[in-house]
């Protein structure tokens, strides 16, 4: 095994992924582990979420849970330390876009997206990373957007949060890297996931988001991999209060 796959193994990691029944959030579960990690994974939907574990395997654990019960989040905690015990890499990719343009937002859609995209994070974080403390060792991966850098029609509520991801992210790393504990933001492009299904759905859309990138096309799913690993593991030990955006060069231009 040469020098960087040891930096990127993560045998002996227990990862929790939130979001973990589809899109981005099913494709980092399946990406920790099959770089080692035991994974537990976190979904509102049980009948996804079993699909996604029965495609993996040994070694994950599925906890049907709605994270945006801000309340409950102390017995999700318990529950995701449960099988093998206390975890040390965070994903939360879990997240909502009610795509409400700024004349339509409601108070209800601004609550509920500001808690799913912004609050739960940090909250779980929180009660997740005194087990990180005590190994000394974690990585908590928040998932930012292009609407971290860029203002899209009908995203301000979703904008707002994933702009707050960013100060989060930094707030975070602030806090918690004296501990050993690395927070860094993934800002995925275009990629093809059911929060993105009306952009895919219009060609023409599609077509121009790619040609605003520098590669000249829009994301698939295993573009992903190489950054998540590299901010879940060794790899990353001097990464911290970090945004990277996975975006083919989308906020470059």
């Amino acid at each position: 095994m040469d020098e960087f796959c040891q930096f990127t193994d993560l045998r002996g990691h227990t990862a929790v992924v939130t979001g973990a029944s589809a899109g981005l959030g099913r494709r980092a579960a399946l990406t920790l582990w099959r770089a080692g990690a035991n994974v537990v994974g976190v979904a509102r939907r049980a009948e996804a979420l079993a699909d996604w574990q029965a495609e993996a395997g040994r070694g994950t654990h599925a906890v049907a849970f709605d994270v945006s019960d801000r309340g409950a989040l102390a017995d999700l905690a318990e529950r995701v330390s449960d099988p093998f015990g206390a975890p040390d890499i965070l994903i939360h990719a879990a997240g909502i876009n009610t795509r409400q343009t700024a004349d339509e937002v409601t108070p209800e859609g601004w609550d509920m997206t500001l808690d799913l995209n912004l609050a739960v994070p940090f909250f779980l974080s929180q009660l997740l990373v005194p087990g990180m403390k005590e190994n000394g060792w974690g990585r908590i991966v928040n998932f930012a957007s292009l609407q971290t850098m860029r203002a899209f029609p009908g995203g301000l509520a979703y904008g707002a949060s994933k702009g707050g991801i960013a100060q989060l992210t930094r707030a975070m790393a602030e806090a918690w890297s004296p501990a050993g504990i690395n927070v860094n933001a993934i800002g995925p492009g275009f990629f093809r996931t059911e929060l993105t299904a009306a952009v895919f759905n219009d060609p023409d859309r599609a077509a121009r988001n790619a040609a605003q990138t520098c590669i000249g096309r829009n994301g698939e799913p295993e573009d992903l991999d190489g950054p998540l690993l590299f901010l879940c593991s060794d790899a990353s030990a001097y990464v911290t209060g970090q945004v990277l955006m996975v975006d083919g060069g989308f906020t470059a231009k």
